[in-house]
């Protein structure tokens, strides 16, 4: 590998990581509130489109960073 892809597997690697902690952290509130609530973690389908959306937003800022378009 060149040294123009060596920061390629960086990033994913990196990113990886990232989007891991944020999913770990993500259940832990979810368990947690559910927990105070004393009732198990319940999603119904409008809450999992509506984290669907908002996480492809997410995702779409994070590709637009560094585009020097806003």
């Amino acid at each position: 590998m060149n040294g123009d892809q060596a920061w390629k597997p960086k990033a994913l690697a990196i990113g990886a990581l990232v989007g891991a902690v944020a999913g770990l952290a993500g259940a832990y509130l979810l368990i947690r509130r559910a927990e105070e609530a004393g009732t198990r973690p319940q999603l119904d389908p409008g809450e999992g489109i509506r984290i669907g959306v908002l996480v492809m937003g997410l995702l779409r800022q994070v590709a637009l960073i560094g585009d020097g378009k806003e």
